[in-house]
């Protein structure tokens, strides 16, 4: 990347080499009575090929930072993990690639007659555990991917980086006690920052409503 400074030292720099390139393809010119025209197409080409200093700056990205306030969430159970895993498989259905489908024809009345009222769907589950075996470890870790696309849509169509968090993310793990827990943000607080009520009143309906499955399969 470079700063306004190096772009223009850099153009100069340039303008300079093209002043001297013309010069001597014109002294060439001259003693092979080659025309002036052709002597100058090169460096013609050569001006034509510059990027302007606007499109220098322009081609450098622009990266802002924020610092969020984010609520954290966890659910313990005295039920072994295998239960809590079974009960959650139970209370959540997987999602049906034809959900999204129909969304993507544009038929969203289809989409809400496969979902059967449906408020939540598991999209992917993860044995997050298995991964550790490669470290000597053996553990019971699973991580899913929790959420509805016709819910996404209701926040994406007024901030599109609110995909950013749809699905959801939740971790389910054996715990020290020999229990299960379930770790995960608060949808709201992920939504929020995008500063749109619209997408916020949206992520405190999923704060209820994961909350719910969660204890269901926790309890």
């Amino acid at each position: 990347m470079w700063s306004k400074g190096e772009a223009r030292r850099r153009s100069g720099k340039f303008w300079n080499g093209v002043h001297k390139a013309a010069s001597s393809l014109e002294a060439v010119a001259g003693k092979s009575r080659v025309s002036m025209a052709t002597a100058l197409i090169v460096p013609a080409s050569l001006l034509l090929m510059m990027p302007t200093r606007m499109e220098v700056a322009m081609a450098d990205p622009v990266m802002t930072q924020r610092v969020l306030q984010i609520e954290h969430v966890k659910i313990e159970s005295g039920k072994t993990f295998a239960e809590v895993e079974a009960a959650l498989d139970r209370a959540l259905p997987r999602l049906d690639p034809a959900i999204a489908a129909a969304l993507t024809a544009g038929d969203e009345q289809r989409a809400q007659e496969i979902e059967r009222g449906a408020k939540l769907f598991i999209f992917l589950k993860r044995d997050h555990g298995a991964l550790l075996r490669s470290a000597g470890w053996s553990r019971k870790a699973l991580q899913y991917e929790i959420g509805n696309p016709l819910t996404a849509t209701r926040m994406t169509r007024h901030q599109i980086p609110a995909a950013l968090y749809a699905p959801l993310r939740v971790v389910l793990y054996e715990n020290a006690a020999g229990g299960a827990t379930f770790e995960y943000d608060r949808p709201s607080t992920l939504f929020g920052q995008f500063g749109d009520e619209q997408v916020t009143a949206v992520g405190r309906e999923l704060d209820a409503e994961l909350e719910r499955a969660l204890r269901r399969a926790a309890e």
